[in-house]
C-alpha cells in the first residue's frame, strides 16, 4: 500500500516525524505485516494573485548585499541548487548586468538566451550535466568578455524586459541575484514584480557589516517595502581541508548573527570558506553537488529560506482570514 503526504514546504522540519507518526498510526490499525510507501512531497505556498507578470511563479525572492565582494552570487546559486535538490521548481535571473558570475558559476557563459517570435526563451546547455538533476535552468546571460555600460535607466528597462518576456513557467522559487548596493535595479526589480522577500548576504568584518545594514534598511523604505527573510553570513569561518573541524573566524565572528539580532530577523545560517567553494565556482559545478561541509551548509540554508517563505505565506493568509471576517 502507498500514499502520498503533500507539505507545504520541501523543508518542513517535521517531515521525518510526520511520516513516522503515519506509520505508527498504520501499524496500530492494521498490524505490522502491511508494507507501506509512503512518499513525502510538498506544494509549496504562495500568496501571489496570478497577475500578467510571471503568472505562473509562486515566491520571487530577492539575493542583495550591501558591497560586493560578500559573496552573494555564489550563494545565490548554491542557494538555487539546494532549492531544487529538496524538490522544488527553481528559476535563477543574474541582475547584476554590468558584472554577470552566475554565467560562469555553471560553466554556461557563452550561452545566450535564444528569441522566438519577439520574446526571449531559454537556452539550454546541452552538455551541463547538471541539466538533468536540477530545475535551475535559466539565466540572464550576456557575451563572455563583453562589458555592458549602460546608464541606469537602460538596465532597468533590460531587467524589466527579461523578466517579463522570459518563458519562466511554472516555479515555485524565482531567486533574483541583485547587483550589490543600492540603485535603479532594486527599484525597477520590486515595481514590476512583487517580491516575496529579500535575503541579505554579508560576511562578519564590519566594513561589509556596515554596508550591509544600508541594504537591509533599503528593503524597509516605504518605497520598496519587501519583507527581510533573513540574512546570511558567508566566510564565517575558515577551515582547512583536512582538518574540517577546525574554525578561523578570520574576518571576525557572528557579524551577521548580530545585524539579524540588531533588525529582529531570522539568522539564516553561515558558510565556512572552504577552498572547494571557490573551485567549483570557477569550474562551473556548484559546490552543493559535492558532499561533505559545503554541502550540509548550503542545504541548511535553503531549508531555511524555505520555511521562512512558508511562514511568511501563512502569516498574511492567517491575516486576511481575519479581516474577511472581521
Amino acid at each position: 500500500m502507498s500514499f502520498k503526504v503533500v507539505l507545504t514546504t520541501p523543508a518542513c522540519p517535521l517531515k521525518e516525524v510526520i511520516k513516522n507518526n503515519c506509520l505508527e498510526v498504520l501499524e496500530q490499525d492494521h498490524g505490522s505485516d502491511w508494507e507501506w510507501d509512503i512518499f513525502m512531497t510538498s506544494q509549496v505556498t504562495t500568496m501571489r494573485d496570478a497577475g500578467p507578470i510571471l503568472p505562473e511563479v509562486k515566491n520571487i525572492i530577492a539575493i542583495a548585499s550591501g558591497k560586493g565582494g560578500v559573496g552573494k552570487s555564489t550563494t545565490a546559486v548554491n542557494l538555487a541548487v539546494a532549492l531544487a535538490q529538496l524538490g522544488a521548481k527553481v528559476g535563477l535571473i543574474d541582475a547584476d548586468i554590468s558584472g554577470p558570475s552566475v554565467p560562469l558559476m555553471f560553466n554556461v557563459e557563452g550561452e545566450q538566451p535564444s528569441v522566438k517570435k519577439g520574446r526571449r526563451k531559454e537556452h539550454h546547455h546541452p552538455d551541463y550535466p547538471i541539466w538533468s538533476q536540477t530545475d535551475v535552468n535559466r539565466f540572464f546571460l550576456t557575451p563572455t568578455d563583453s562589458a555592458v555600460v549602460w546608464r541606469g535607466p537602460m538596465a532597468s528597462s533590460a531587467l524589466r524586459q527579461f523578466i517579463t518576456d522570459v518563458e519562466w513557467g511554472e516555479l515555485d522559487y524565482l531567486l533574483i541575484d541583485l547587483p550589490p548596493g543600492t540603485s535603479d535595479i532594486h527599484l525597477t526589480m520590486v515595481q514590476t514584480v512583487p517580491v516575496t522577500g529579500a535575503v541579505i548576504v554579508t560576511t562578519p568584518q564590519k566594513v561589509a557589516l556596515a554596508d550591509a545594514n544600508k541594504g537591509l534598511s533599503m528593503f524597509r523604505q516605504p518605497q520598496i517595502n519587501v519583507p527581510i527573510l533573513g540574512v546570511i553570513e558567508n566566510m564565517a569561518y575558515f577551515s582547512p581541508e583536512e582538518l574540517p573541524g577546525n574554525k578561523y573566524y578570520i574576518f571576525g565572528k557572528e557579524g551577521g548573527k548580530k545585524l539579524a539580532e540588531k533588525y529582529d530577523v531570522p539568522f539564516l545560517g553561515e558558510v565556512p570558506i572552504v577552498q572547494s567553494i571557490r573551485e567549483s565556482g570557477d569550474t562551473g559545478y556548484p559546490a552543493v553537488l559535492k558532499n561533505g561541509l559545503t554541502k550540509d551548509a548550503y542545504m541548511e540554508l535553503a531549508e531555511s529560506v524555505a520555511r521562512q517563505v512558508a511562514i511568511r505565506n501563512a502569516s498574511i493568509q492567517k491575516t486576511s482570514i481575519v479581516e474577511v471576517k472581521a
